[in-house]
């Protein structure tokens, strides 16, 4: 394989120079390397990923992985989680970043801990559980409160769990997520509230039912919650049979009216037994528009894919096949920084982690 000395500016190159830079560098690297990848990524760059998978796989992997170096293409939460489930003396790498999440950034750390503050104060046990998106700093409160985190995959799972643990439970960030779970679990809509905040903590406390089990923080992701239940009516009354399923953290309202919701690996399960089971038929998803494309190719000719609506996420797509060759050119140069977690928050952070992997068996 080529040596970086060989590889010009990356200006210099067309794309099917990147992509051929990116291969020769892998094979150079060799086991020193594994590049990890979320499902949202566009096509380019999942093309290079030696592991795809979606929040929780990914999480569940990392552990295993003996590479010196892990270039986690995603959003940032993700490399940090992936930073705290590697080996001592093992890297993680970002091709971009800046690639943020604008669920992560609805619950600041400081404020989940004053709102856990307010809630505890009246003696009750309240457990949090936090969505995967979120930041290091909030892992780590939620770590420290005893709570853990949960992904779409497992979120049902580890609501049962957090519910059986204490008095109560503050779910953050995603209020559509924890509506969509708390429905799958039974919890009526009267023993759900979500929680009125502004930036100093809960506004009038004594005027919020603080009692009730379930308590949500108002937040959600902005890419999914676009999508509407009349675009589910929508596509009903244009492919007359077809099955529509979307990811729960979609709105409710939307949810009620598909025929399945589930996580990334869910909906891509659902597209290959559709395309095995029923051949011919037409499957809708409300989820982000790179895995819907994907799914579409994958099934060509034996399934229909279609997208529920426009879901396009800016973060996910700030990572490129530009970006991914900078970064190995850099881990092979020597100069690559590696994304560097606080130390003190490691310790809680992990924990809420590796809660999630003991409670789903790993």
């Amino acid at each position: 394989g080529a040596t970086p000395t060989h590889i010009p500016l990356i200006t210099d190159h067309t794309m099917n120079d990147i992509t051929a830079a990116v291969a020769a560098l892998k094979e150079q690297l060799g086991d020193r390397l594994c590049i990890m990848g979320h499902h949202y990524q566009n096509d380019a760059v999942v093309a290079h990923c030696d592991v795809t998978g979606d929040s929780l796989e990914l999480a569940r992997r990392v552990p295993g992985v003996d590479a010196e170096h892990i270039v986690f293409c995603g959003v940032f939460f993700m490399g940090e989680s992936a930073a705290l489930l590697a080996k001592p003396g093992q890297a993680v790498h970002l091709p971009e970043p800046g690639a943020d999440c604008m669920m992560s950034l609805m619950t600041p750390a400081g404020l989940a801990r004053r709102v856990l503050e307010q809630l505890t104060a009246t003696g009750r046990r309240i457990v949090p559980l936090a969505y995967v998106n979120t930041t290091l700093g909030l892992k780590a409160v939620v770590g420290e409160y005893g709570g853990a985190v949960c992904t779409s995959a497992n979120a049902e799972t580890m609501l049962r769990w957090a519910l059986d643990k204490g008095d109560g439970v503050l779910f953050l960030p995603d209020k559509h997520l924890g509506r969509n779970m708390a429905k799958k679990l039974g919890l009526a809509p009267d023993r759900q509230h979500i929680l009125r905040l502004n930036g100093h903590g809960l506004i009038n406390p004594e005027s919020q039912p603080l009692e009730r089990p379930l308590l949500l923080w108002p937040g959600c992701c902005a890419i999914h919650a676009r999508l509407k239940p009349e675009q589910a009516a929508a596509a009903r009354a244009a492919h007359p049979g077809c099955r529509v399923v979307a990811h729960p953290e979609c709105r409710p309202e939307l949810i009620e009216r598909c025929d399945a919701a589930g996580s990334t690996s869910f909906l891509i399960k659902e597209a290959a037994r559709l395309a095995e089971e029923a051949p011919g038929s037409t499957l809708v998803i409300g989820t982000e528009n790179n895995l819907v494309d994907r799914l579409a190719a994958r099934h060509k000719g034996r399934c229909r894919v279609l997208s529920l609506g426009r879901a396009i996420c800016p973060d996910m797509a700030k990572v490129t096949e530009a970006k991914l060759l900078a970064t190995l050119t850099a881990i092979a140069h020597g100069t690559a920084e590696p994304l560097t977690v606080e130390a003190a928050l490691c310790g809680p952070a992990r924990r809420s982690l590796t809660r999630m992997l003991e409670v789903c068996g790993k």
